[in-house]
């Protein structure tokens, strides 16, 4: 393995092991309720935004690198009207994070320039779909770290 190789795979992987571990640090302090509650008309709740990262990554990563044959209901993951427990949509979030460090730990140096296509995407290699991939998981946190102060202000409690 090349030492920009392993660099390349190494910051890669502990991007999504980090944005993983923030995710569930954010959602610890709250209930299942609170995870599925939306504290606006207009948004999301913290579960669905789980939901979404998860068919991200099990779309974009899984099925199209590593060819797991995932297929993605996408409005679903934000309106999914029997969503799992807090529990199980972390299971399927951590399972698809797994998944993700397995496949960037599976690249070969020549893997990062492999031609890449998937539907809503402009990423046209490998490479490109991680990252972006990745940097879609941080935009979602500060929406996370939003809902969580928003569900646990003392006026948000009161109204519960």
């Amino acid at each position: 393995m090349s030492n920009l190789h392993s660099t390349v795979a190494s910051a890669i992987m502990n991007r999504y092991t980090a944005n993983a571990d923030r995710v569930r640090e954010l959602a610890a302090p709250l209930t299942n309720a609170q995870f599925w509650r939306k504290p606006y008309p207009y948004g999301n709740s913290f579960g669905h935004l789980v939901l979404h990262l998860t068919g991200n990554l099990n779309y974009y990563i899984g099925a199209q690198i590593a060819g797991t044959g995932y297929v993605r209901d996408r409005p679903r993951e934000f309106n999914d009207p029997d969503p799992p427990s807090k529990d199980d949509a972390f299971q399927r979030f951590d399972d698809a994070v797994e998944m993700v460090v397995k496949t960037i730990r599976e690249q070969s140096p020549e893997d990062w320039s492999a031609e890449y296509s998937g539907v809503g995407t402009d990423a046209t290699n490998r490479l490109a779909m991680l990252v972006q991939c990745a940097a879609h998981m941080q935009h979602h946190i500060g929406q996370m770290i939003y809902l969580g102060y928003e569900l646990n202000r003392p006026t948000a409690a009161m109204s519960r």
